[in-house]
């Protein structure tokens, strides 16, 4: 996790520039969605308490990398969105995890993305001033924008991401225990 969460951190600082998109996405948006299918898979072979633990040292990554190369506007933003979605992915996996082996992680990951997205984007941006742009027609904060082809990375990461998780499900047995409610 801790590996997903540096490379993400550096990553956002540089535009995606392909298809014109410099202006909407970073490379950071590619990487960050790696860290939903840590979570998972590690739920699925460990439960839910060692899912947290690789949440919290993940954070404890973010924070200090936060201090380090973001405002403290940026770095509060990213280190709420990311400890809160992360516990609602883990909390949702849990919960289906006897379901369909692709319902556990496609859920829990799009749950995650849309409150990772919601609240980064929104603590981050809202009321600071970085100006509008239009989409398709409508005058919105470009920070709309951007969380807009964000969420749209992430989710087809939550999609792409089933495919290793399937195969990776099969060599990493999902532990026996049960696991208390959360």
């Amino acid at each position: 996790m801790a590996l997903v969460v540096v490379a993400s951190n550096i990553l956002v600082q540089y535009p995606f520039t392909p298809w014109g998109l410099a202006d909407y996405l970073t490379w950071g948006a590619f990487t960050y969605p790696f860290a939903f299918l840590v979570t998972d898979l590690t739920n699925r072979r460990f439960g839910p308490k060692a899912a947290r633990t690789v949440v919290y040292v993940g954070f404890a990554a973010a924070v200090v990398l936060s201090i380090v190369l973001a405002t403290p506007r940026i770095a509060l933003a990213s280190g709420t969105a990311f400890l809160t979605a992360q516990l609602i992915d883990v909390a949702v996996f849990h919960r289906l995890r006897q379901r369909l082996w692709w319902m556990a992680p496609l859920a829990s990951s799009l749950i995650g993305s849309t409150v990772d997205t919601a609240l980064f984007f929104t603590l981050a941006f809202a009321g600071s001033g970085v100006g509008t742009a239009d989409y398709w027609g409508l005058t919105l904060p470009v920070w709309v924008g951007w969380a807009t082809f964000d969420f749209l990375v992430k989710a087809v990461h939550a999609v792409a991401m089933l495919g290793p998780f399937h195969l990776l499900r099969s060599r990493i047995k999902a532990s026996r225990e049960e696991y208390p409610a959360l």
